[in-house]
């Protein structure tokens, strides 16, 4: 399979020198990797070029770019004429390139009928290249924005994955986490995803993620003839009634809502809620049956434990409540959101969560948010603050914020949130950094301005809960 990540996995795990090349039809791009980092992209596609970038990011004024062309200039690049004019800043040229960059390499994740050839460059390593961005996270980015493709099944259905590396697990959803916990290096790619409950178009991307990501690597699959084992089935007293007590809860299901699931009254409080599901997750968790039940046993008690968990999220939102409730007269359960209204709605919640400094509910719920909508930056922003507030996810928290910075590099909050963990790990020289970059955005802002002020004078105060009191999603508290 002649794929762009399959080519960035070869080059970031070889941290290699070199040009990669793309062709499709009369599209040509050029990708320029240092020691495995992108350090530059080309393009003939006219949205791509930088003038439109700085046009669509905000960085230049209509008229100027009406005029771009009037600008020109022989042996200049658009940025060094547009800065010598005082149209943009030197800072702004460079978020743009970064940008640029980023979405040129993100726009070849869709083709897999492309030409695609990497040729290394030795010379790439001495030179002086100003940005160095990180290949793991555009194959994450990229993988997950591209829609699932047959070729990646054809190529990984023989073949057996073994775990491998696991420095990028962070990376993952749950659900991704769960299921990369299942790989044992023991069942070819095809037979695990016949025994697994999932999604064929969720298992083979993240497979495929897995894998590019270096969190597993494949063995070739021998050519045997697989015997098809009998199903072990309970034999006990106990397991006899469990099963009963489960196949009993399944069939009544459809005909209950939320709080019929939950057993809880329609009155309920969140605490009555949450003990009511805790009792039922102590009962139903897939997790506490015996491996040995039958494979279409273990599929009920997940289906079952899927709809007690979707009456938990929904019954603990205030907002989903409300809207939950105003339809049971019309309908026992709503249908299927929007993925992007599902999100904002998860982010939403995790927000007010997060204001009432439930930080591990709202961790979760920013994940699924991140899971429905790979590219929106507050949601990164807000991520890294909740795990700034959780000490065993504070080395998240830093990549996080850089993620946010990525996704969004005009917004100030993002180099403030990452200043102030910085200063609260004693880096003062990084801090100070991130800080004098958020006011090259907003010279105005007041945590950073405060920020700086204090670190000239050596002093200890403020820190993470003074950015957490500013509006940062509306506007600025001052």
């Amino acid at each position: 399979m002649n794929h762009i990540a399959f080519h960035l996995h070869k080059i970031f795990l070889g941290k290699q020198n070199g040009l990669l090349t793309f062709k499709l039809g009369s599209v040509q791009k050029q990708l320029f990797f240092q020691d495995g980092n992108l350090v530059d992209a080309k393009t003939n596609v006219a949205e791509e070029r930088l003038g439109e970038i700085l046009f669509k990011l905000g960085k230049i004024s209509d008229d100027a770019h009406t005029e771009i062309e009037r600008y020109l200039e022989p042996h200049q690049t658009i940025g060094e004429t547009l800065t010598q004019r005082g149209l943009i800043s030197q800072r702004n040229v460079d978020d743009g390139l970064t940008y640029q960059i980023r979405e040129i390499t993100l726009s070849l994740f869709p083709h897999f009928d492309a030409e695609i050839a990497f040729q290394e460059k030795p010379s790439l390593a001495e030179q002086n290249f100003s940005r160095r961005i990180n290949v793991a996270y555009l194959i994450e980015d990229g993988i997950r924005r591209m829609k699932f493709h047959q070729d990646i099944q054809k190529n990984l259905a023989k073949r057996t994955p073994f775990p491998k590396d696991q420095t990028f697990h962070h990376l993952l959803t749950q659900e991704e986490k769960e299921m990369l916990g299942k790989i044992t290096g023991e069942l070819p790619s095809d037979a695990l995803w016949r025994s697994l409950k999932y999604n064929p178009e969720f298992y083979w991307k993240s497979l495929y993620l897995f894998y590019c990501l270096n969190l597993i690597d494949f063995e070739e699959r021998k050519e045997v003839v697989e015997e098809k084992q009998p199903e072990p089935r309970p034999s006990s007293p106990e397991a006899e009634e469990q099963l009963e007590e489960i196949l009993t809860f399944k069939e009544k299901l459809p005909r209950m809502n939320y709080y019929q699931v939950l057993g809880v009254a329609k009155t309920a409080s969140e605490e009555e809620i949450k003990k009511a599901y805790f009792l039922l997750a102590r009962k139903y968790h897939p997790d506490r049956f015996s491996r040995a039940l039958p494979r279409d046993t273990r599929v009920l008690i997940e289906e079952i434990f899927d709809q007690i968990t979707k009456a938990y999220r929904t019954l603990m939102s205030q907002d989903e409540r409300k809207d939950y409730d105003a339809g049971m007269s019309s309908a026992p359960e709503k249908g299927p959101k929007d993925p992007t209204k599902l999100a904002d709605t998860k982010f939403r919640q995790a927000r007010t969560l997060f204001n009432r400094e439930n930080f591990e509910d709202a961790l979760i719920l920013l994940e699924e948010a991140i899971r429905l909508r790979k590219n929106k930056g507050d949601y990164y922003l807000l991520l890294a603050m909740t795990e700034a507030r959780i000490p065993a996810f504070r080395k998240k928290a830093e990549e996080h914020f850089i993620k946010a910075q990525e996704l969004e590099p005009w917004n100030p909050e993002g180099y403030v949130g990452l200043g102030v963990l910085y200063k609260q790990e004693g880096m003062t020289t990084k801090a100070t950094k991130q800080f004098e970059r958020a006011l090259e955005y907003d010279g105005d802002h007041e945590i950073a301005r405060r920020e700086l002020g204090i670190l000239g004078k050596g002093e200890k105060r403020g820190g993470l809960k003074s950015l957490l009191s500013m509006n940062i999603f509306g506007g600025k508290k001052k």
